[in-house]
């Protein structure tokens, strides 16, 4: 179901009870406000419209899309964090991406950290690098046009657009490391949150969310 909360923002509820809610994040949204009144608008703000005491879990970059966890309680949102935070939940995103598919599966690996001079931008540095994993599948391909599967093994900042940046296949519409023309196929990042599994943070039972892919 779609809740509007106000006129021409409206919040798209793919999952809700007395404890979560689960929405699917339209593309260039922040997930929570920023600074200055001009980055206001956020899921985060859009869902306490309608749950004051809604809390965010994880976040998802303003530029991705897809689902997106909250919690209506401070027992759930610790809870649910925690299983975040322990790697208990699964992830799986869908990418279009460019270039030429080094295999039909496998894993990418970098040590990542903040590229300060240039944040919000991560880069790769095998010094003072946090490691980062994903595991990557090719579902479809032609020329050098790609539809990945990308799961997620640890949660880095800008972890997927960074990995698959490395592995020569810019995604397309990533204004933050693709090439120009890779940044022109697409008005926006082909990058969506496809899946997410986690469990109940008071029944304790598995709950699986998906998005409908919208490329």
């Amino acid at each position: 179901m779609t809740a509007k909360v106000q006129s021409g923002n409206p919040l798209d509820i793919l999952y809700e009870d007395d404890q979560l809610l689960v929405v699917n994040k339209p593309a260039d949204l922040l997930s929570v406000a920023g600074r200055g009144p001009h980055k206001q608008d956020s899921v985060h703000t859009r869902a306490q419209a309608l749950y004051p005491q809604a809390l965010v879990v994880h976040r998802l970059d303003c530029a991705t899309s897809g689902v997106m966890l909250l919690a209506k309680t401070k027992a759930a949102q610790s809870e649910l964090s925690r299983q975040f935070q322990m790697r208990e939940t699964a992830k799986e995103y869908q990418a279009i991406a460019w270039g030429d598919c080094p295999a039909a599966c496998g894993d990418i690996q970098f040590p990542l950290i903040t590229d300060w001079p240039n944040r919000p931008r991560q880069k790769i540095c095998y010094q003072h690098g946090k490691p980062s994993l994903t595991h990557y599948q090719l579902l479809e391909q032609d020329g050098r046009w790609n539809r990945l599967r990308l799961i997620p093994v640890t949660g880095r900042s800008h972890q997927l657009r960074v990995h698959c940046m490395a592995l020569g296949l810019p995604i397309l519409g990533d204004r933050f490391y693709a090439p120009e023309h890779v940044v022109a196929m697409s008005q926006r990042l082909l990058l969506h949150a496809h899946h997410l599994r986690f469990q109940h943070p008071t029944g304790r039972h598995s709950i699986t969310c998906s998005a409908p892919l919208p490329f």
